[in-house]
């Protein structure tokens, strides 16, 4: 069984069992979170898909681990101007372990 979730404006399709990184959620290391956003759902009878979410059906995931990503440096540089701008991002992530889904 199989499904597509939808959480901080992005698509992914997990399975029980999966360890994901999202964009951070607001919970605590070890704590459940249940995703309601499941755009579609396959068994082995088919798949149902949702208008635009599939009724009843969630996904329930224990947060790992809340980081950082590695850094992504930004540079800037305009050619004969003396002018550089060098600056870093370090994107916040939340990691979940699929645990069940429910349809």
């Amino acid at each position: 069984m199989y499904a597509i979730i939808k959480t901080g404006g992005k698509q992914y399709q997990v399975s029980e069992g999966d360890v994901i990184n999202v964009e951070k959620l607001n919970a605590q290391v070890g704590e459940t979170v249940a995703i309601g956003e499941v755009l579609a759902v396959g068994t082995e009878d088919g798949v149902v898909v949702g208008k635009p979410f599939v009724e009843g059906a969630y996904v329930n995931a224990e947060v790992l681990e809340q980081g950082k990503a590695k850094k992504v440096i930004i540079f800037k540089y305009k050619a004969k101007k003396d002018s550089r701008k060098k600056q870093g991002h370090r994107q916040p992530y939340t990691q979940l372990q699929i645990k069940s889904i429910t349809k």
